[in-house]
């Protein structure tokens, strides 16, 4: 099912985009499948070259709060982390489009390896030494000048959309600030991904990391709030391939809370979300994800 949040352009659309921003014309366009937010394209030009053309969401979608500006936000974070990470290279971009190189390899949906998750976890390490100027979000999203702070506004925007949306939660009251001080042990804003799941890492033939792709959902905060979408719908610990590459763990206690938080975290902003991608609220989809958000927070 296609998500009301994907505009729906041809092969002509995806060819306009190419014309105003490169100035070149386009041979041959196929939509990508795997994603559920943005329209993805792969356009061969007639100068040889093989481009991604991401379209964001038409006007008319309603989105969750933190996805305002999220096309040039992608365009922001290959900048930032080019040299750390292999990323796509930005040829072009507006408001609601972007242009940029593409990468080797399949997704790690696609079959399974360790040794790309491995590499994942040591270029995710490079790419947390980048600082920002502040917690959370940038522009006039959810953000705050500590991290206790903004990860309460963060899952205070999300209980907002969901109320929005009439998107059942369990009782959230109280929770960030019963663990505040264990999330104040985050004194600097570390650059995060956050979208690490296995359809934005890609793959070479010989099992290693080709690139890192999808990257308009990025923040600063806790690096720890990174390990828990390579890891989706599990608990990661030390023994993970991502842990491994990244140099971390064993996970002490405190550390286990903060995960779990994130997880929370991602649960509630998958609740959240699922009308705006077209998701029923009696699916399995959702009816799984409020399973596991209700352990973590038993387990809290």
């Amino acid at each position: 099912m296609r998500s009301p949040t994907q505009p729906r352009i041809g092969v002509d659309g995806i060819a306009g985009i190419v014309r105003d921003g490169l100035g070149a014309l386009v041979s041959e366009a196929t939509e990508l499948t795997g994603g559920g937010f943005a329209a993805v394209w792969r356009a061969s030009l007639s100068d040889g070259r093989d481009v991604v053309v991401k379209v964001g969401p038409p006007p008319s979608a309603r989105l969750l709060e933190y996805e305002r500006g999220l096309i040039p936000a992608e365009a922001e974070y290959f900048t930032l982390v080019r040299g750390k990470a292999p990323v796509p290279v930005v040829l072009a971009h507006g408001e609601s489009w972007i242009i940029s190189s593409l990468l080797p390899g399949r997704p790690l949906t696609e079959g399974d390896s360790p040794l790309a998750r491995r590499h994942l976890g040591a270029a995710v390490a490079r790419v947390h030494t980048i600082s920002g100027p502040r917690f959370g979000y940038t522009g006039d999203r959810p953000s705050a000048a500590d991290w206790p702070g903004a990860f309460a506004a963060m899952i205070a925007s999300l209980r907002a959309d969901a109320a929005a949306w009439e998107v059942p939660l369990p009782p959230l009251d109280g929770l960030v600030e019963r663990h505040r001080a264990v999330l104040a042990t985050v004194t600097r804003p570390a650059l995060l991904h956050f979208d690490l799941w296995d359809g934005n890492v890609l793959v070479a033939p010989d099992g290693s990391l080709s690139g890192l792709v999808d990257g308009e959902r990025y923040l600063y905060g806790d690096p720890l709030l990174d390990f828990v979408s390579p890891a989706l719908f599990r608990r990661i610990d030390a023994a993970h391939p991502f842990a491994i590459g990244y140099g971390a763990g064993p996970f002490t206690a405190d550390e286990e809370i903060r995960l779990a938080l994130y997880r929370v975290h991602l649960y509630v902003l998958m609740l959240a979300e699922g009308p705006s991608r077209g998701i029923a609220a009696d699916s399995e989809r959702q009816r799984n994800v409020t399973a596991l958000l209700e352990a973590e927070l038993a387990s809290l």
